[in-house]
């Protein structure tokens, strides 16, 4: 059974659109290499601009991302286009429902 995470990306001033991108490219990448799932992956957006993504990770997969250059090269631009940031920050999560705006991916 795999692990599911859900992180935040929210994206530095004008890196809205590379986000973006990144977001699209992100599990693919991940599912090329066989780190993750074939659960569906989902990705929307916080009123503040904040990307959220949920995706299931294989079991070991998280570990061995680290160790490939193809993931740490694509993180690295995911470093450069946002910061991470906890769910708590987010105004959503306050609420019972938390409503988000869909991703197309």
């Amino acid at each position: 059974m795999g692990r599911m995470v859900i992180v935040a990306y929210r994206p530095k001033p004008g890196y809205e659109a590379e986000l973006d991108v990144l977001v699209r490219e992100h599990v693919p990448c991940l599912k090329a290499l066989g780190l993750v799932t074939d659960r569906p992956a989902q990705a929307m957006r916080a009123k503040d601009g904040t990307v959220v993504e949920v995706f299931e990770w294989q079991d070991g997969a998280i570990e061995a991302a680290h160790s490939s250059p193809r993931v740490v090269e694509l993180w690295e631009r995911f470093g450069n286009a946002c910061d991470y940031v906890p769910l708590r920050e987010l105004p959503e999560a306050e609420a019972m429902f938390a409503d988000f705006e869909t991703i197309a991916l």
